[in-house]
């Protein structure tokens, strides 16, 4: 299944013509809806074949190769020069705007079994640690790498897999994919377009990464291979503060957190639970094998955990589990498969099926879309950008599966898949005879928005765009923190009429 066949198109494309005037954009961006409109029904959103179906939906969860324009859970398809479409030349490039998950990794400590019957070894690469003296430089510091290691002498197993892993960590095949992704990107948009330097410029070119190391692992990887001159060279990640940070999201806010748990995991509405009961078969079977806690709240509210488990093996070509004890009772290949057409319907309900769900992110995401809002504003000569040097003009973010999630339901993306390891979004900002107009990649094709006033985001005029995020979360995110705050019905416990 190729990805632009997952998220097909809209029959209804933009009203405004491509070659609107301004007064035609601001009229127009004053009509824009800020409400949810319903996304495509789909295979991957449809409980029936989430539960009773066969395969995957033609997806690709066992290796990082494959088609370049096929859903890779493992290597999700990025902007690359086989599949890349130019605009007509009419059009001038003038910002772009990247943002995409991580690549590969070993899974999350707390989606291991309480014991794992293999180990998973790292030992083919190093995670490098340390601090140097700057501005000015002082003494030289070692290159210095976590080597991970058990010994007898501590009486403690480690938590899930044995071995020489951090869970999690990108790993090896993570840290090729990430240099392969910063490849394809520079072909793009260096060599076929010329829009980026030759040579690595930090005023014309920033990184920024989340507070989670993963995903300077990968940018570390990435920036090579856009520019091989900056291997072993000092390189900024632009990072905001742990307890704000827009990127990831972690910036305080109740209402969303309320209102995700309100309809999403761990809440008791029928809508999300049905898919829960009816794979509560799966689930007792699952549990018998791993030795996970039946009552272990975490791992039945949804299918997040044993997702993560599983997909990790067959990313890296490691066997389904079996139980320790009986090494003949194994997850089968069918099993496995429920799993991730459970997690898929998860995502695509959480993120798109429900009403919810765009009040949910528009609160939980609202600071970065603001973010992007003003880099776009300052490169056509409105104010001052948001992040980085002024005379930037290609912004790079690596974040997680989360980040792209509520990115994709701001959007209104018109079929929700879960954005696999490097699922990719790109902002390209062009200008034709004075006038800016927006084309966004999903996978690196043009994405399709349920929004009416969207549609088929190819050369959709800015104003519209910005006057949808305004509307949404106010300029510089004026409106976040009130739609952040918990109402005072529901801190109370009085409830909400």
């Amino acid at each position: 299944m190729k990805i632009h066949e997952v998220v097909p198109g809209l029959a209804t494309l933009l009203s405004t013509p491509a070659l609107a005037s301004g007064h035609e954009q601001h009229h127009a961006a004053q009509n824009v809806s800020l409400d949810w409109h319903a996304p495509a029904q789909s295979f991957v959103s449809n409980l029936t074949t989430a539960i009773n179906g066969s395969g995957i939906y033609g997806f690709i969860f066992n290796s990082s190769q494959g088609p370049l324009d096929t859903y890779n859970w493992c290597n999700m398809p990025h902007v690359n020069s086989q599949t890349y479409v130019r605009p007509s030349q009419e059009y001038k490039l003038e910002y772009v705007e990247v943002i995409h998950r991580h690549h590969k990794r070993t899974p999350y400590a707390s989606n291991t079994f309480p014991e794992e019957g293999c180990a998973w070894n790292c030992s083919d690469e190093g995670l490098f640690f340390g601090g140097k003296p700057l501005n000015p430089y002082g003494n030289n510091s070692a290159a210095t790498y976590w080597s991970v290691y058990t010994t007898d002498s501590n009486p403690y197993p480690p938590v899930g897999f044995n071995g020489t892993c951090q869970f999690p960590q990108i790993t090896r095949g993570g840290l090729d994919d990430s240099h392969q992704h910063g490849v394809d990107l520079k072909a793009v948009y260096g060599d076929m377009l010329g829009f980026l330097p030759s040579d690595y410029d930090p005023t014309s070119i920033s990184y920024r990464v989340t507070n989670n190391v993963i995903t300077s692992q990968v940018a570390s990887m990435l920036i090579a291979g856009m520019y091989p001159s900056q291997k072993n060279c000092d390189t900024p990640l632009l990072i905001q503060p742990d307890s704000i940070d827009s990127l990831e999201p972690n910036y305080p806010c109740t209402a969303a957190t309320a209102l995700f748990s309100g309809y999403g995991p761990g809440s008791t509405s029928p809508s999300w639970t049905q898919h829960l009961n009816a794979s509560a078969g799966l689930f007792a079977r699952l549990d018998s094998l791993s030795g996970v806690n039946p009552n272990s709240t975490d791992w039945h509210k949804s299918w997040d955990h044993y997702f993560d488990n599983l997909s990790a093996r067959l990313c890296h070509d490691k066997p389904l589990p079996c139980n320790i004890v009986n090494t003949t009772n194994c997850v089968s290949m069918a099993e496995a498969e429920e799993v991730f057409r459970l997690g898929q319907y998860e995502y695509s309900f959480i993120y798109r099926d429900s009403p919810q769900s765009l009040p949910a992110s528009v609160a939980s995401y609202g600071i970065f879309v603001a973010e992007l809002a003003q880099n776009l504003r300052h490169a056509m000569g409105e104010g001052a950008p948001s992040t980085g040097d002024c005379k930037v003009k290609y912004r790079h973010n690596v974040a997680h599966d989360g980040s792209i999630s509520r990115l994709l339901s701001i959007l209104q993306l018109e079929r929700m898949v879960w954005p696999g390891m490097g699922a990719e979004v790109v902002f390209e900002l062009y200008s034709k005879a004075g006038v800016y107009f927006l084309r966004v990649l999903w996978g690196g094709r043009v994405l399709r928005s349920s929004h009416p006033a969207f549609g088929q985001m190819d050369m959709v005029p800015v104003a519209q765009f910005l006057a949808y995020i305004d509307g949404l979360v106010g300029v510089k995110a004026r409106k976040v923190p009130e739609l952040c705050q918990t109402p005072r019905c529901e801190r109370t416990g009085e409830g909400c009429a």
